[in-house]
């Protein structure tokens, strides 16, 4: 995967090793004092169980924690601390890699709608050494309310990949479709001296039999034909992100050609004038933000909209009742229009209604959708369209048993808020595994600002497995 976790991931096996920055003050007297005992040593080389201990934060991975808390000290209360890590360019120490991606740099976030405005603050979708603000001036913009555009944060990936010198690493347009361990007898000599030549740990004479990672894919050309690769590796990092398959309601009907399970649907409806004022309204099902901006997408070109969701208004596990009001008020608008514009009584915004604790039944060939409420109610309802926003699983089909294997609860699919891959918090290695890592959403941290420490713990493990750690 090529997203933000890939990336940070890349930057620091390329030689790229931070420092804690001699006279910097760290707001956290106990951090401060365990960063002076070894100014000298990187953070990679460190401990990083013993520098994160006593953290605390929105994130449940202290390395996330640590490296957030080292690169924004204070941004959690509204401070701007500069970061108190020096980055020094040590290429002795980079470990040769490769980061495949299907697309450009960026990940997921080039298939976002351009125009959207991030849930996170600008200044947390940065990545090591390279403030996003800084970018954006240069880009003579400023920040709309501290929040930045999808293509922004598309954008600055990419000149991230190419200001650092990382390009070398990124092969875009290819597809994995498996990975799988094989002895390491069984893959050529020509293989194996290339394995060897690129590591200095695993292959001693007494471990020849010794088992690494075969990765099959192919390659997109610009011709649009598919060349297969076959690539051999002593470790993996999965870093492939939650966007791949969005989650169906399983309800009859739900195939037909106007159900839908992405917002870019809708935009597309209105690019090509399917649907308008004047036309049926949009069903839009599920409650949280991607559903939230298909509802403000509507409003905007004035598209009528029937809302549904499973809970309650004043459900506390709803997104919007834990979003800060003066950071988000797009988003609160549109909690408002839930709270007061229910079926039951019209609100000032024509073009809504919401329907809380209901849920689809089906949908016909005609268009009608029927919906039940939670005293068994049926409605129909003529619509459009349907989208389907209820959120989004990985894809890890290219994984034996899709990678089942290697969550938390081994019975139920991988899935990042409740059934993430299980791995150690300091190294990030697959526990069921060894040798597989995985970063970003697949461990659990749905945040840029958070899936960078699991870059760090990755790196760390990585650069003492390959011996190129100073003593």
């Amino acid at each position: 995967g090529n997203g933000p976790s890939g990336i940070c991931l890349s930057y620091l096996l390329s030689g790229y090793t931070p420092y804690f920055k001699r006279h910097s003050l760290h707001p956290h007297p106990i951090l401060q004092r365990k960063l002076e005992e070894a100014p000298e040593v990187s953070v990679l080389d460190q401990d990083l169980e013993y520098l994160s201990e006593g953290l605390e934060g929105r994130s449940h991975s202290p390395v996330a924690l640590l490296f957030d808390s080292l690169q924004r000290p204070d941004t959690d209360f509204g401070g701007t601390a500069e970061s108190v890590l020096t980055w020094w360019h040590e290429p002795d120490r980079a470990i040769p890699h490769l980061v495949l991606g299907r697309n450009a740099p960026g990940g997921a976030w080039h298939s976002i709608e351009g125009s959207m405005v991030t849930l996170s603050r600008g200044e947390w979708m940065g990545l090591p050494d390279l403030p996003f603000k800084e970018w954006l001036k240069q880009k003579r913009r400023g920040l709309r309310n501290n929040r930045a555009t999808a293509e922004d944060i598309a954008q600055y990936y990419q000149h991230y990949v190419v200001k650092k010198g990382l390009q070398k690493n990124f092969r875009c347009g290819t597809v994995v479709t498996s990975v799988r361990k094989v002895s390491a007898e069984s893959i050529s000599n020509h293989t194996r001296k290339d394995l060897q030549e690129g590591s200095h740990s695993l292959w001693n004479a007494n471990e020849q039999s010794t088992e690494v990672f075969q990765v099959d894919g192919f390659f997109k050309t610009v011709e649009g034909d598919k060349e297969p690769f076959s690539i051999h590796a002593e470790n993996v990092v999965l870093a492939t992100g939650t966007y791949d398959n969005p989650t169906w309601l399983g309800v009859k009907g739900e195939n037909l050609s106007y159900v839908h399970h992405q917002l870019s649907a809708l935009e597309q409806a209105v690019k090509n004038n399917s649907v308008g004022i004047m036309s049926d309204p949009v069903l839009i099902v599920g409650a949280g933000l991607t559903a939230a901006d298909a509802i403000l997408f509507a409003h905007h070109c004035n598209i009528p909209v029937i809302h549904v969701f499973r809970r309650r208004v004043s459900d506390p596990g709803l997104i919007f009742n834990q979003l800060p009001k003066m950071m988000y008020p797009e988003y609160h608008k549109v909690y408002q229009m839930m709270k007061e514009q229910t079926a039951a009584c019209a609100g000032p915004y024509e073009c809504y209604i919401s329907l809380p604790e209901h849920h689809v039944l089906s949908f016909g060939k005609d268009k009608k959708c029927i919906l039940q409420d939670k005293n068994g109610c049926q409605k129909a309802y003529k619509i459009s369209m349907a989208l389907v926003l209820t959120g989004s699983n990985p894809n890890l089909s290219f994984l034996p048993n899709d990678g089942i294997d290697l969550a938390m609860d081994s019975d139920q699919p991988v899935n990042p808020k409740r059934n993430p891959i299980d791995v150690d918090p300091f190294t990030y290695e697959c526990t069921q595994e060894k040798g597989l890592y995985a970063l970003g959403p697949l461990a659990g941290d749905n945040f840029v600002r958070f899936v960078q420490g699991g870059a760090l713990a990755v790196a760390s493990s990585l650069l003492k497995k390959a011996n190129k750690n100073p003593p």
